[in-house]
């Protein structure tokens, strides 16, 4: 990263702006804009999520607003409701109460005699979610907007469900938000309101978990807000991107193939981080990528911004197993539109654990009747080393060496191949199947299995079974009967050396990245009519994009902090052997940082823990702790969390707490135990 301090615009900040809603409620925002828009009007750009803009993501803010500030615009950062400084209750993601806030937001901007009127929405994640949502309420001042690391249907592709099969995440991340959304606002910027704001935040949340749980099918709760239900409704331009490492890989081809309007998409190496931080690198000049864009969409500048391909991703080179890399060997391929031209499907018969040659399409499986079984029953141990849904690029979150992960899996592979093959989209397995049990889920890895042996997982993909057909209405399995059922992949763009061999592997368990289902099933598959389509793209296009198509990453000085205890970070997979119980044990602690021009000091520590006995599918349990701490003098705040899901053939159970401390005394304390029916999960 290189940090500029030179820029075309000397900037001001406004460190505390309130901006008051239709409600009565008052939200926090941070100002960055040039200097002379006081005279001379400029564009604004929102970027509106729950992180607390003072200090938890002061430091990544400090790169990038100063940044686009200096290039001529008002940067403006908001804390939702709830959060940070700004006042009321944080209640859950992306309600109407939130949106409408945002479009509230946009028209105060444009309204301000220091913008021209024009705004822009950018962010990745929550923020990125915010902005393609609010894009699709058309707002008449918002012209463009720039995504990172987001999805378009809240169901199909997101942290909660995988092909209806539900992931840990939903756990993980409402024990998050728990944490998030009930910690207090600063004092030194509210005043002697921040105990009544912080105990309305304690006494009117709950575990989020409660409700993702209750909408287990796609109804109209993960429709709204999920732009997929109508891509017509974005009307303005957008630049979408995300990391092949990242939850959130499928979102950006969507778009690119739905939406009718000026769009660009852009996917690297990276995990859940803006591509000017990204990691595993190479990162990318992204900020200058990002001013060329609102230079054109909100100033009207004639700088070639669409020109070129619509979509540039990273051609991943082969690698061995590891759970963190610094950088992904690769280079960058130009595709002009999405679908692309040139990409193609071509399915390979899945043969007595063999993956045949390419097939025609449309020719290559053989009647219901025909072909033999091949059939799995998987451990609960499968999954163990599958790593996060979404990595961070916190050590060690990636998949590690899929070969022990192999051994409870039926496993399909290819002959060694004698030339490269290039994959870019996502592969997709066509299974003739039947199951043993009315609810039952299947997980595909794809993997590049080494000339050594060691298997690097590609891409994978989840189908609970039951919703096969449909997650909006799901249906139970008659045990026995043959099923035909389609599991998508995870996009990717991955390249296959010679010698190397492809392996498919499929598993009825994925613990603990997907909860399992009541009971093992055993899966059989039916081989000659059962195959898998990989989107084939052939290497070394002449009209590929040059080696270095982007500047060198850029970027504001960070704000400064320092350090006062040491970081931890531990990802423990246990086995005992005498009671069978297993374990991965995960911590995540950032230590305590004081940031230095507001003299506080923030800790944060999160622990997940995922457990199992033996292969007893209503034993496994999640739980997730968090600790966030806030000091300065004498102000002393600490709120701890703690969240754990269990479950029986029938029921999920849900068991959490919530406690505030305020000067090392427990000031609130609350407790949470419900349950929630199973449906067909």
């Amino acid at each position: 990263m290189r940090y500029v301090t030179h820029l075309p615009c000397t900037t001001k900040e406004e460190e505390h702006v309130v901006i008051p809603m239709s409600d009565g409620v008052r939200l926090s925002a941070r100002i960055w804009r040039p200097t002379s828009s006081d005279q001379e009007p400029v564009p604004a750009v929102l970027e509106y999520i729950p992180y607390r803009k003072r200090d938890l993501t002061s430091v990544r803010d400090s790169i990038h607003h100063p940044y686009i500030a200096g290039h001529g615009y008002a940067c403006v950062r908001v804390d939702l409701r709830g959060t940070g400084e700004s006042e009321g209750v944080l209640r859950d993601e992306y309600l109407e109460r939130e949106q409408s806030d945002a479009e509230e937001i946009l028209a105060w901007l444009a309204d301000q005699p220091w913008c021209d009127g024009s705004t822009g929405m950018m962010g990745i994640s929550w923020g990125a979610f915010a902005a393609l949502q609010v894009a699709a309420r058309q707002p008449p001042s918002l012209k463009a907007v720039v995504i990172a690391s987001f999805t378009d249907d809240r169901h199909a592709d997101d942290m909660h469900y995988m092909g209806g099969a539900m992931l840990s995440d939903n756990l993980a991340e409402a024990g998050t938000m728990f944490a998030y959304g009930t910690c207090p606002p600063d004092p030194a910027v509210v005043g002697d309101r921040w105990r009544d704001m912080w105990h309305e935040r304690l006494e009117n949340t709950r575990p989020w978990v409660l409700e993702w749980l209750r909408h287990q099918r796609r109804d109209d709760y993960w429709r709204h807000a999920s732009v997929a239900e109508d891509y017509g409704a974005v009307r303005c331009p957008v630049l979408a991107s995300s990391g092949w490492a990242d939850g959130y890989s499928n979102a950006v081809t969507r778009l690119l193939a739905h939406l009718d309007v000026p769009r660009k998409g852009l996917i690297g190496p990276w995990s859940h981080k803006f591509p000017h931080l990204g990691e595993p690198g190479p990162a990318i000049g992204y900020l200058q990528e990002v001013v060329r864009w609102w230079d054109h969409w909100l100033k009207g500048a004639d700088n070639g911004v669409m020109d070129g391909p619509m979509l540039r991703t990273w051609m991943q080179d082969s690698v061995p197993p590891s759970t963190a890399y610094e950088e992904r060997p690769g280079r960058w391929v130009a595709d002009p539109s999405w679908p692309s031209p040139h990409v193609h499907p071509v399915a390979h018969p899945l043969t007595r654990h063999r993956i045949g040659p390419p097939v025609e399409q449309g020719a290559g499986t053989e009647s219901a009747g025909s072909g033999d079984a091949l059939t799995v029953q998987s451990p609960l141990s499968v999954g163990q080393f599958a790593g996060k849904w979404a990595s961070y690029n916190a050590p060690p979150d990636l998949p590690y060496d899929q070969r022990e992960e192999d051994g409870g899996s039926l496993v399909f592979e290819t002959e060694p191949l004698t030339e490269r093959l290039e994959i870019l989209g996502s592969p997709t397995v066509e299974l003739d199947l039947s199951v043993s049990e009315p609810v039952a889920m299947v997980a595909a890895r794809l993997s590049d299995v080494h000339p050594d042996g060691a298997a690097t997982r590609v891409t994978y993909g989840l189908l609970n079974l039951t919703r096969r057909d449909s997650t909006e209405q799901p249906e139970a399995l008659e045990p026995g009967r043959r099923y035909r059922a389609t599991v998508q992949l995870n996009g990717v763009g991955q390249t296959f050396p010679p010698g190397h061999r492809i392996r498919l592997s499929l598993s009825t368990s994925y613990w603990p990245l997907a909860w399992p289902a009541p009971e093992p099933a055993r899966l059989s598959v039916y081989e000659h009519s059962s195959t898998l389509t990989l989107p084939v793209r052939p290497p070394d296009r002449p009209d590929d994009t040059p080696a270095d198509p982007f500047d060198e990453p850029e970027g504001t000085p960070p704000l400064t902090t320092t350090r006062l205890t040491r970081p931890e970070e531990r990802w423990d997979v246990k086995r005992d052997l005498i009671g069978y119980n297993a374990e991965l044990d995960i911590v995540k602690d950032g230590g305590t940082v004081r940031f230095d021009e507001i003299g506080l000091e923030v800790g944060r520590r999160a622990h997940e823990r995922y457990a199992a006995v033996a292969d007893d599918f209503t034993s496994v349990s999640g739980e997730s702790t968090w600790t966030m701490r806030f000091r300065r003098d004498d102000w002393d705040v600490r709120v701890v969390t703690h969240t754990r899901l269990t479950c029986d053939k029938e029921d999920f159970l849900v068991d959490a707490t919530l406690d505030g401390w305020e000067g090392g005394r427990r000031v609130f304390s609350r407790t949470w135990n419900e349950r929630v029916p199973r449906d067909l999960l």
